[in-house]
């Protein structure tokens, strides 16, 4: 349970991962490093040179034992204050009781206060200003005394120099480390925009670098691009071929119709013109996604064009919401031929349909609605394999086809790195397919 809530805050990049992994090992060194030598090696050091002048202080107290006044005491340890670098100094009447003067930031410091009140006998308290000297206070039988030390002979001198070194250092080879990490993901990344790509129906120049693997995996996914599309052209060539092929003999079934009586040849006719819209669609479905190439398209504007242009042949389409505004990357001639396909289903099978585009930062949204029977939702699967007719959903007597519509409109959405999703209309009550495309 821990490591899946820990999952939600990792970075979802590599990027970001590979940063993780390399700074986390980093961060941890330093720190067990400087507790290790803060509460150690500092604090043993600390100790011992405090009790080395609590040792010195006691000399002191025991020359000035038995001195009748102040002044007689500060004479009889004056020829030892020099040779141990210290100051001595007794308190004048109406100076305010001392206080300890400790900074957040002396850890040595505190140890020092912490050694001197535990052991050191008549301890009042101990001040470290910001200069070189240390102010300790004591209680003696003439009074208080103030007692000056060399800060370097309580603390070790700069002990935060290991620790500025090591931070610096480490954040300067985690820099490093990380500028030639970048430059061996840089490949991956590549692949991936290329990949990325191409599943949206662009094509961008890629050449393996890296690496071994990332330069295998490459050339692998370079070979794979070539296959696919070799296998999408000679799909279009075979369709194509067969459809002129068949176009021929097409026309010439036409013009043998026509030397016959209208009424025995206008079943005939019907039949040939059935063929001819067939043939139409294998070639719809054999152009697939593939013709042109993505421009700026505004899908406001494309959406208000069809609507009129359907308009013109009667049908009752109308356009719903349009939110959103700006160009997005398409292949125009492709969605617009998805989206009329929506829209021929929708008039053929309903009485009424609508139109409804919603842009945002991520994504694209084209809906169609009608009030037609609508799909059952255990068939909707099925309803976007090609070559697939469901005679409970869709009346075949209404108009023809091969049941090719939604299988273009599903080829044409995965070419632009979309999908299509076919769901109940609440408003109109029949079918409801968005084509959503990601930006």
């Amino acid at each position: 349970m821990f490591l899946q809530r820990l999952k939600q805050y990792s970075p979802r990049s590599l990027y970001g991962r590979a940063a993780l992994i390399l700074i986390v090992p980093i961060v941890s060194m330093q720190l067990v490093v400087s507790i290790v030598f803060i509460k150690r090696d500092l604090e043993d050091v600390t100790t011992q040179m405090t009790a080395t002048v609590m040792q010195q202080v006691a000399l002191l107290q025991q020359q000035g034992a038995g001195a009748e006044s102040q002044q007689d005491m500060l004479v009889r340890i004056a020829p030892f204050l020099q040779p141990l670098q210290m100051g001595a100094r007794f308190l004048e009447e109406g100076e305010p009781d001392p206080q300890d003067l400790v900074g957040w930031y002396e850890f040595s410091g505190r140890v020092v206060r912490d050694k001197l009140q535990q052991d050191l006998p008549g301890f009042v308290a101990a001040q470290f200003p910001d200069n070189r000297e240390v102010k300790v206070f004591l209680d003696t039988d003439l009074g208080r005394i103030e007692l000056r030390v060399d800060r370097r002979r309580l603390t070790a001198a700069a002990p935060h120099q290991l620790i500025v070194t090591m931070v610096f250092f480490g954040l300067f080879m985690a820099l490093i480390s990380f500028i030639y990490l970048r430059n061996q993901l840089r490949p991956i990344k590549r692949l991936a925009d290329a990949a990325q790509a191409f599943g949206r129906g662009r094509m961008i120049p890629y050449s393996p670098r890296g690496a071994t693997e990332v330069r295998a995996a490459g050339s692998a996914f370079v070979d794979m691009r070539a296959r696919i599309e070799r296998q999408i052209e000679q799909r279009t060539l075979m369709l194509s071929g067969v459809s002129h092929d068949l176009r021929t003999p097409l026309t010439r079934l036409k013009l043998g119709l026509a030397m016959l009586d209208e009424e025995e040849a206008e079943p005939l006719l019907r039949d040939v013109d059935e063929m001819q819209a067939l043939l139409d669609a294998f070639l719809d479905f054999s152009r697939g996604a593939s013709t042109g190439e993505p421009e700026p398209v505004d899908p406001m504007q494309m959406a208000h064009a069809i609507v009129e242009d359907w308009q013109r042949q009667g049908k009752d389409v109308m356009l719903g919401e349009l939110s959103g505004s700006g160009t997005v990357m398409l292949r125009q001639q492709s969605i617009r031929r998805a989206v009329e396909n929506l829209v021929s289903n929708a008039v053929r099978y309903g009485s009424r349909a609508r139109v409804s585009v919603t842009l945002t930062e991520k994504s694209l949204r084209i809906r169609v609605e009608d009030d037609g029977p609508g799909i059952d939702p255990e068939q909707r699967g099925d309803a976007i394999r090609p070559f697939t007719r469901l005679d409970a959903a869709r009346n075949q007597n209404l108009g023809t086809g091969v049941g090719l519509g939604l299988a273009i409109v599903v080829d044409v959405a995965r070419a632009h790195g979309g999908t299509l999703r076919l769901t109940e209309s609440a408003e109109l009550g029949g079918l409801q397919a968005d084509i959503v495309i990601a930006r």
